[in-house]
Formats: C-alpha cells, sequence, structure tokens
C-alpha cells in the first residue's frame, strides 16, 4: 500500500481545539464521503494533545514548533492513487478537499508527502 501523510499545523487565529474540532467532525466526514471518488482505503487523523512531557520532549531534541496533527491515508498502490486522480469524480472531490483545507490548514507551513510504511513492532 501507499500511504499519504500530512502534518497539519492550523491556520493562524485559530486555536487547536477549533482546529481539531472541525478537522474532525467537519472535514473528516468530508473525507470519508468521497472516499469512494478518491479510492481512499484508509483514513486516519492523529490529533497533537497537550501533556506535561511536551517542554521536555521538544528540548531533549531540539524540536521545532509541534504540529496540530498529522493525516494519514491509505491507497492500494501509486496506480491505484493515480487512477482514482484521473477520473472526473475522483477530481471534483480533490477541489472540493482542497478548498475546504484551505478554511482550517496552514498549507504553506504543512509537509505532505507519499510513502511506503514499514512495521516494526505490532
Amino acid at each position: 500500500m501507499i500511504k499519504l501523510v500530512f502534518c497539519l499545523r492550523r491556520r493562524e487565529g485559530m486555536t487547536r481545539e477549533e482546529f481539531q474540532d472541525y478537522w474532525l467532525n467537519t472535514h473528516g466526514p468530508l473525507v470519508r464521503g468521497h472516499a469512494h471518488a478518491t479510492g481512499c482505503r484508509r483514513y486516519v487523523q492523529v490529533h497533537t494533545t497537550p501533556t506535561p512531557l511536551d517542554d521536555l520532549i521538544s528540548a531533549s531534541r531540539g524540536a521545532p514548533e509541534p504540529y496540530d496533527g498529522v493525516a494519514e491515508l491509505w491507497w492500494d498502490s501509486v496506480e491505484s492513487l493515480v487512477a482514482a486522480a484521473s477520473t472526473p469524480e475522483g477530481q471534483a472531490a480533490a477541489r472540493e478537499l482542497l478548498e475546504d483545507e484551505r478554511t482550517f490548514i496552514d498549507h504553506g507551513r504543512s509537509p505532505v508527502w507519499l510513502a511506503v510504511e514499514h512495521q516494526l513492532i505490532g
């Protein structure tokens, strides 16, 4: 399988809570509703959560500002992703999803890439 990983940072003016609520309760159902058109087989949202360990973990690694969350989406293959994106339905779904993303994601500070997952534990 091929995986799209999208490390998200919220748009300026939104709190983390507002961002995560919109992402989960508005954008998430939109992605789920377009799953057939996009060919997406699995979609997971990983929301960051503040803990007393955040500063210690970041400082010990010299880490940059944390993301607000990570989106993970899976397709059977690069070919299946390209095939879905080549249909009129897939293209319309991609446009609608991108338009919605612009309302809550700072794309300029949110890297995205395709990857292959290697499970080492579990």
